[in-house]
């Protein structure tokens, strides 16, 4: 039924928050923040990945621009722990980008799954990253020669959910909606977007969360997929 797959990459297969709190933990030692009064590089992790999260939510609905994004997130990390704001936050968020690129790790049995799939399918992916980045996190992780295209909002000029980026998506791939399946863990940026061009989607739910417009396929382990594809 289908002959293209397009996933993302961020959450989906490569391992964002573990790969992140990687570096947090670099970060805390490194610039020494316990001697800021911050208690762990645990909890400084968990405040870093709820700022994040939200910070990205509201970039893939162009509420803010991704220079807020770098400007902002860790001191917003700093107050939400109760620490006066510091200089050294423009040297974390540099070295925090300078890191977090060539961290390996992806979810659990997503590369099982791509050598499952590879030669099956042709794949792509489809993401709000930014070009070099991504491709240094693809690197870093050994999964670049698995896609033929990296579609990026840069490329397509507009960012999921926003139909163009699909529609560029599959002009590119030379494909159709038909042929199409969109894979994702995002539900408005990669589910509901590509629903709205007609693409079926796959929406990789690890968390169970529920959702009234339904996608096509929904699993909560990569292993799963073997019974769709």
């Amino acid at each position: 039924m289908y002959k293209h797959l397009f996933f993302d990459l961020d959450h989906t297969l490569w391992d964002f928050d573990r790969n992140s709190a990687e570096c947090i933990i670099e970060l805390f030692e490194t610039f020494r923040l316990a001697d800021l009064g911050i208690e762990s590089a645990s909890e400084f992790s968990r405040h870093f990945i709820a700022v994040n999260r939200k910070l990205w939510a509201d970039y893939d609905k162009n509420l803010i621009e991704h220079s807020y994004i770098r400007q902002h997130r860790f001191p917003m990390v700093f107050r939400a722990l109760g620490i006066d704001e510091s200089a050294i936050q423009v040297d974390l968020n540099a070295e925090y980008l300078k890191l977090l690129p060539y961290k390996p790790h992806l979810l659990e049995s997503a590369r099982d799954i791509l050598d499952y799939l590879h030669g099956r399918y042709v794949m792509h992916i489809i993401t709000n990253g930014f070009a070099e980045i991504q491709a240094i996190k693809m690197n870093s992780s050994d999964i670049a020669h698995y896609f033929v295209n990296v579609i990026t909002s840069e490329k397509a000029n507009a960012k999921k959910p926003d139909p163009r980026v699909f529609e560029y998506a599959m002009a590119i791939s030379g494909t159709t909606a038909a042929e199409s399946l969109m894979i994702g863990d995002n539900y408005e940026a990669d589910i509901l977007g590509a629903k709205s061009v007609g693409i079926d989607t796959l929406f990789y739910n690890p968390e169970g969360m529920s959702v009234a417009d339904k996608p096509t396929y929904e699993i909560r382990h990569w292993n799963e997929l073997r019974a769709i594809l």
